[in-house]
């Protein structure tokens, strides 16, 4: 595993590169860095994987953040463009919203996309929950303890060190401003949803649901087999929305399928 820090628009972004072959970028979802990845990163060693820390998250600095999904899309975008050169592009819940925008907007960058636990629309419930996230910053002890909720409801495998988990998690965050900045973000397509973008994206895209997610159900996946053009649905067995924690092997194996034949 190489790491490497580069400056990406307005800030420092930290990544970590492993295998050679056509390249291939992982973007994490809330609360998690590059090291989400580390198990596919281990394995799929016949592509050059690329696997860096969203603004804010991780090692990666937040600079001047403005809470859209939009800024987030031309983080990855600047990736592309500076690291990697055009990949596909594998996203994670927040991770694979941002991955379907630039899919959208940058179809010569992004040659195609698997996203997993991902939506391209939130209701009014979870919105506020995302801003009433965003908002407990100001309070470590809260915060810290909503994490925990959450990161309980996010899997199903009763082995899983659920304390383990929430250190790993809260160390990504740091001070939570990057967290709450991307929690905006997601807030925002309610009210913006990305839905009617998905029709421009003309790459083949994997969509992966889990089979117990309550947090990105069956649903979501639905909205975006309908309006992306190229898209096939996978489903992992056995996981909650943290479905690289709870069936990790199930993961890599959708992967590994999906990047060998993108199409």
């Amino acid at each position: 595993m190489q790491t490497a820090t580069a400056a990406l628009n307005d800030i420092q972004v930290r990544y970590c590169a492993h295998g050679s072959g056509p390249a291939v970028v992982f973007v994490h979802g809330l609360a998690q860095d590059h090291r989400s990845w580390q198990r596919q990163q281990e394995a799929l060693t016949e592509h050059r994987t690329y696997a860096y820390d969203v603004r804010g998250h991780g090692s990666s600095k937040l600079g001047t953040a403005n809470g859209t999904l939009e800024q987030l899309r031309d983080d990855l975008l600047a990736f592309l463009t500076e690291i990697s050169g055009p990949a596909v592009c594998v996203g994670f819940s927040l991770g694979g919203t941002v991955v379907l925008s630039a899919a959208a907007q940058r179809p010569d960058l992004v040659t195609g996309a698997v996203v997993l636990g991902t939506s391209s629309v939130v209701g009014r419930r979870a919105a506020e929950m995302n801003m009433q996230r965003a908002a407990e910053v100001a309070d470590p002890a809260a915060l810290l303890e909503t994490l925990r909720g959450d990161t309980r409801a996010m899997t199903t495998d009763s082995t899983v060190d659920i304390d383990e988990l929430v250190t790993y998690r809260a160390s990504t965050i740091g001070d939570g401003a990057g967290y709450a900045n991307a929690l905006t973000a997601m807030a925002g397509i309610r009210d913006n949803p990305l839905t009617p973008a998905l029709a421009a994206v003309e790459r083949p895209v994997t969509v992966i649901g889990a089979e117990h997610d309550a947090v990105c159900p069956r649903k979501a996946a639905d909205i975006l087999l309908a309006g992306l053009p190229r898209a096939h649905y996978v489903e992992i067995p056995n996981a909650g929305h943290l479905m690289n924690v709870d069936n990790p092997e199930a993961v890599t194996a959708a992967l590994r399928t999906a990047l060998a034949d993108p199409a």
